[in-house]
């Protein structure tokens, strides 16, 4: 039996021709800045969106953490959504590793900050009180995409009031394919973007921060400082080179397998909020544990939440929906 993995988009695996590019890479020492393949890799995805340079680290975690730090100083804050990743699931490193405080807001239903109230939770300038220098949305957030036309009014308030403005774009593509715009589109708002590799499109490791050069050249003295300096790190750049210019446009397909997966859980009776991207979630209330054992004992592996969030990937096809929706389905009976 095939297992069907729907607890996140990081589980994917690389395809075979990932593979073959990852193998035939060419090598250099990236701390020299001597690796060919990433550097290919930092210069083709900064053009792509728009920004003057770019730096490959490990993870989304660090790539955040280093944008924070390169626009804050010791003792700055930064605005962020409550259920933000760089708020709440990166382990503190701004607070414990940049002594940067977060100022969280709750977020609204639609995956934004209401801008108002970001306009109200800027310090003013008094000794008293940290620094407010940066704004951090994400895009998707919790699976849904933020208009553009958000976007415009949060660069808008930022250079109003002097803040950097910094997206986690983990999913950035699945928003770009949602809106059915050029990624550059969303970015062109922002001054640092954090890109996964390792989600939906699919590479095995890595992330890339863009930004101007003087903020990457802040940055990639960070990354050393937090231990991010790779050597020959070309055969994962690779596989990011090869998802950026493959495995983009076939977003497209896990949004559609999502939508198929919530339909079908919907005429179940199950409670599902509406999908914009790649992730549905479901009320599953007490029931979660219960059905994730359920669920395991057909090959199919879930979270244990009462707000149950399933994702869907490259590994994840049509049929393999159908799969699931017949397991809801036995469990329900």
């Amino acid at each position: 039996m095939s297992i069907i993995d729907l607890r996140s988009d990081t589980v994917t695996q690389p395809t075979p021709g990932m593979r073959e590019a990852m193998w035939a890479a060419e090598l250099g020492d990236d701390v020299y800045g001597e690796d060919p393949t990433v550097n290919r890799l930092e210069t083709y995805l900064a053009e792509r969106l728009g920004f003057a340079a770019a730096l490959f680290v490990p993870t989304g975690t660090m790539s955040n953490l280093l944008a924070l730090m390169a626009h804050c100083e010791r003792g700055d804050e930064y605005i962020v959504g409550q259920q933000a990743h760089t708020y709440k699931y990166e382990g503190g490193g701004a607070a414990v590793l940049g002594s940067i405080q977060p100022q969280p807001i709750d977020g609204e239903a639609d995956g934004s900050l209401d801008l108002t109230r970001v306009e109200a939770a800027i310090k003013p300038d008094d000794f008293h009180f940290a620094r407010t220098r940066l704004l951090a949305l994400e895009n998707t957030m919790q699976g849904k995409v933020l208009p553009l036309d958000y976007l415009a009014a949060a660069r808008e308030l930022t250079t109003r009031r002097g803040l950097a403005l910094h997206l986690d774009g983990a999913r950035l593509f699945n928003a770009a394919v949602k809106l059915g715009v050029d990624a550059r589109q969303i970015t062109q708002h922002f001054d640092s973007v954090s890109v996964c590799l390792s989600k939906g499109l699919g590479a095995p490791i890595g992330s890339v921060l863009c930004g101007s050069a003087a903020l990457i050249a802040k940055a990639r003295r960070l990354r050393k400082m937090l231990g991010g300096g790779m050597r020959q790190a070309g055969g994962l750049a690779a596989a990011g080179l090869y998802a950026l210019e493959r495995q983009v446009e076939r977003l497209a397909d896990d949004h559609r397998h999502a939508e198929l997966l919530a339909d079908g859980l919907r005429e179940l009776g199950f409670a599902i909020e509406p999908v914009q991207s790649n992730m549905v979630y479901a009320q599953v209330g007490e029931q979660a544990a219960a059905l994730k054992a359920f669920c395991a004992e057909r090959g199919i592996k879930l979270t244990a939440a009462p707000r149950l969030r399933m994702v869907t990937h490259l590994d994840v096809s049509g049929a393999a929906i159908g799969r699931v929706i017949e397991a809801f389905a036995a469990f329900r009976r």
